[in-house]
This record gives structure tokens, C-alpha cells and sequence, in this order.
């Protein structure tokens, strides 16, 4: 049986569909895009792999707050 990842469908889906140009683009097509991507997030972050990305995201943050100190 094939089972298929509703995240990595997810990612595969935003990949195709910021590849169009961005003229071709309507203001429904734009939110739509969006809607997907916070959804991909939503799936992602409770994941081991949503939280390395946090911490990788977060080193380069922490770093810059520190450095306005």
C-alpha cells in the first residue's frame, strides 16, 4: 500500500507552485499560496524537523538580539 506524506505533498505543491512566474499570478492565486504554505508550517512544526529548523532559525536571531545589546 502507498502511502503519501501530507506534508512532503504539501511542500511539493508550494515547490510547483512558486515556479510560475510572478505576473501570472492573481491576488486569489497569491492568498491561496499562502494558505498553503501556513498550513505546510502548521504540519511541519511539531516534527523533529520542525524543530531543528527553529533552532537553526532561532541561533542567527539570538545572535542579532544580543548583538543590539
Amino acid at each position: 500500500m502507498l502511502t503519501i506524506d501530507v506534508a512532503v505533498l504539501l511542500a511539493v505543491i508550494v515547490v510547483l507552485r512558486l515556479r510560475r512566474r510572478t505576473e501570472a499570478r492573481s491576488r486569489f492565486d497569491e492568498k491561496l499560496t499562502v494558505v498553503i504554505v501556513l498550513a505546510l508550517g502548521v504540519l511541519i512544526a511539531p516534527t523533529p524537523a520542525g524543530h531543528g529548523i527553529v533552532n537553526l532559525l532561532g541561533q542567527p536571531a539570538s545572535g542579532v538580539t544580543q548583538a543590539g545589546r
